[in-house]
């Protein structure tokens, strides 16, 4: 097929091929009706399962909100820490997914850079909308802060990382400890992350109906998380990262995004507009790579080199 004629970028051939597999599992458009399938298909793997064989001890925590009490978890390489933190925000479009959803490659950054990992299970929309998403997350970065002496993890390395909605949240997060005198961050890394509510991208436009997670997929997340605010006037920066008009004094940025999916041209705006407020970003559209590739289909070529920039960055970043 030429898709040229659609005005996208063609799906690497070796990634084209995974998505029949993938399309059982997270279909291309999700809707509203959707949502219940996809907190079951999209729900992390059995603990037994995911924890198999890892050099990790976990513990699981509650973190108290005003309103709430959020569960977590801490994970902790069993042979001691570098000194590192990791806040790890979930992808799941903001409505589905929980703390260990997508969390394979973080897991062995606990292993390899010897980091302690916070994962979180953020309250999600649509029966938790905006700002609850984001808030949960902040008070997360708060408390792993205030507890890092006792987590043996250095105040001066801590960072927040997420996919897709947890990009975008883990960008927000990144804001608002810059805005309100937070946690100094020496890092920010955005997986392909959803950051504009308005959708009005040549990307966003192209991809109707393919690959994962299309333009419908994405009006359903935001509107599950706006409401009728969606596209409008009174949309928070710390709902949609993009709609942030000063991008200075922001930690280093790592953002990677395919080229054959929707979230392309918000992420390389982002991008550049970090290097014009004289942030260090590092930047990767990696050619034909669907929306979360090196998740759903990790043993591809293309997804391979992702995960290996992504790692490569983080050991940059942590190097004492």
């Amino acid at each position: 097929m030429d898709e040229s004629r659609f005005g996208r970028a063609a799906f690497d051939p070796e990634l084209r091929a995974a998505l029949a597999v993938v399309g059982g599992v997270f279909p291309p458009t999700v809707t509203r009706e959707l949502i219940p399938f996809m907190r079951r298909s999209y729900a992390s793997p059995p603990r037994a399962e995911l924890f198999a064989g890892r050099r990790v001890d976990v513990e699981d925590i509650e973190i108290p909100r005003a309103d709430a009490v959020l569960g977590a978890s801490i994970v902790r390489p069993d042979a001691g820490c570098s000194g590192a933190g990791i806040l790890l925000l979930h992808s799941g479009g903001m409505m589905f997914g929980d703390r260990f959803s997508g969390a394979d490659q973080a897991l062995r950054w606990v292993e390899q850079l010897g980091a302690v990992l916070v994962a979180v299970d953020y309250r999600l929309a649509p029966e938790y909308p905006d700002p609850v998403p984001f808030e949960d997350c902040y008070a997360t970065l708060e408390w792993f802060a205030a507890e890092a002496p006792r987590l043996g993890v250095r105040h001066d390395r801590i960072l927040v990382a997420g996919a897709s909605a947890g990009g975008g949240l883990a960008a927000a997060v990144a804001l608002a400890a810059r805005d309100r005198g937070g946690p100094r961050l020496c890092g920010q890394l955005l997986d392909y992350p959803m950051l504009d509510d308005r959708g009005q991208t040549a990307s966003m436009r192209a991809f109707d109906g393919v690959g994962v997670w299309d333009r419908i997929s994405n009006e359903t997340g935001w509107r599950a998380l706006l409401g009728d605010r969606v596209g409008g006037p009174d949309v928070s920066a710390y709902a949609a990262p993009a709609r942030a008009t000063d991008l200075h004094g922001l930690p280093p940025a790592f953002i990677d995004v395919g080229s054959a999916e929707v979230f392309r041209d918000e992420a390389v705006d982002y991008a550049q507009r970090l290097w014009k407020a004289g942030v260090d970003a590092e930047l990767h559209v990696w050619p034909g790579a669907f929306h979360a590739c090196d998740v759903f289909a990790a043993h591809t070529t293309i997804a391979r080199a992702m995960i290996r920039a992504r790692d490569d960055w983080l050991r940059r970043l942590l190097a004492d």
